[in-house]
C-alpha cells in the first residue's frame, strides 16, 4: 500500500525533481554498500515480490545500468519464483490424498455386511462385482472397519430373527 502512495506521490513531480531524488537514492545505495562490507542485505518476500514486480519488464541490459542491492539474475529469478508460487497455490489439491469412497457404495457395502453377517470382506467384495460396483477389496475392508464391523466373518452369528427374516 506504502508503494502505490509512493507512486502517486510521484505522478506531480518534474523530471528534475525525479532525476534528483535518483541520484539521492543511489547515493544512500552506495553508503550502504560501503557500510555492510561483506554482509548481504536481506530481503523479506514482499521487497522481493514489490521488486521483482516492478522491475521484471526491464530488458537485461537496462537492469544492468540499474543501481541495485541485487544482481539482474537474481532478480529475475525472484520473478520466476513470484509467478511459480502463485502458480502452485493456484493448483494445489484441497485435500490431500484419494478422494473417498461414494457415499452409495459405502452404504451398500454395510446394507450387505449387516444383512449377511456370515459374509468376509472378500465375499462383499464378490457381491459388489456381481452387481456392477468396481472397488476394490482394501476398500471395502476398510469401510467396515471403519464402521466398527469386523471385516473377517467371525462377526456375530445370526439370531433366529435373522434367519427366519432371511428365508422368508
Amino acid at each position: 500500500m506504502a508503494n502505490a502512495f509512493a507512486l502517486l506521490r510521484l505522478l506531480p513531480m518534474s523530471d528534475r525533481e525525479k532525476d534528483a531524488e535518483i541520484l539521492a537514492l543511489r547515493h544512500q545505495i552506495t553508503v550502504l554498500e560501503r557500510q555492510l562490507g561483506e554482509k548481504r542485505v536481506r530481503f523479506t518476500l514482499s521487497d522481493r515480490a514489490f521488486l521483482a514486480a516492478l522491475l521484471h519488464r526491464l530488458p537485461r541490459d537496462v537492469l544492468r545500468r540499474v543501481r541495485l542491492l541485487v544482481r539482474p539474475d537474481t532478480l529475475l529469478r525472484w520473478h520466476r519464483d513470484l509467478l511459480a508460487r502463485r502458480h502452485g497455490a493456484a493448483s494445489r489439491p484441497k485435500r490431500p490424498g484419494r478422494p473417498r469412497t461414494v457415499h452409495s457404495i459405502r452404504a451398500l457395502v454395510l446394507r450387505l455386511a449387516n444383512e449377511n453377517p456370515s459374509w468376509g470382506y472378500r465375499r462383499v467384495h464378490g457381491e459388489l462385482l456381481v452387481l456392477g460396483v468396481k472397488v476394490a477389496a482394501s476398500t471395502v475392508w476398510e469401510i467396515l472397519k471403519e464402521a466398527g464391523i469386523d471385516p473377517a466373518p467371525q462377526r456375530s452369528s445370526s439370531t433366529w430373527a435373522d434367519f427366519l427374516c432371511s428365508q422368508a
